[in-house]
C-alpha cells in the first residue's frame, strides 16, 4: 500500500493492482478503471466548476495571505510561550493547538484549490 503525503496528512492508496492476470484481462481491467477515473473527473468538473466559478489569481493570493497569517500566528504563539520559561498551561496549549489547526486547515484548502486547477476541475477566471 502506498501513501501520499500532503502538508499535514498521509492518505493511503489502497487500489488493488493484480500482478498475475493475463494481458488481455489486464487491458480490460485498465479500460474499466480508466472509465471510472473519467467518470470521477467529469463529476468533479461538473460540481466544482460551477460552485467555485469566481476563482481567479486574486483568490489564490488572498488564500495564500490567510495561510501565511495563520502560520505566523501559530509560530508567534509558540515563541511567546517559550519566552516565559515556565511550562505551558492547558489553556496556552489549547490556544497553540487552535492556531496550528487553523494554519493546517487553511494550507490544506489552498492545496486542494490548487489541485482543482491542476486537474482541470476548475478554470481560473
Amino acid at each position: 500500500m502506498s501513501t501520499i503525503m500532503t502538508n499535514s496528512t498521509r492518505r493511503s492508496r489502497d487500489h488493488f493492482e493484480p500482478q498475475d492476470i493475463d494481458p488481455q484481462e489486464q487491458r480490460r481491467l485498465r479500460g474499466q478503471l480508466e472509465q471510472i477515473d473519467y467518470t470521477a473527473f467529469v463529476s468533479n468538473r461538473e460540481i466544482i466548476g460551477p460552485a467555485l466559478s469566481g476563482v481567479d489569481a486574486g483568490t489564490f493570493q488572498r488564500l495564500a495571505v490567510a495561510v501565511a497569517t495563520a502560520r505566523t500566528r501559530w509560530v508567534a504563539e509558540a515563541l511567546r510561550l517559550s519566552e516565559s520559561g515556565s511550562p505551558a498551561t492547558p489553556d496556552q496549549v489549547a490556544r497553540l493547538t487552535a492556531a496550528r489547526v487553523a494554519f493546517e486547515e487553511l494550507a490544506e484548502a489552498y492545496e486542494a484549490l490548487r489541485r482543482m486547477v491542476e486537474r482541470n476541475y476548475l478554470t481560473l477566471g
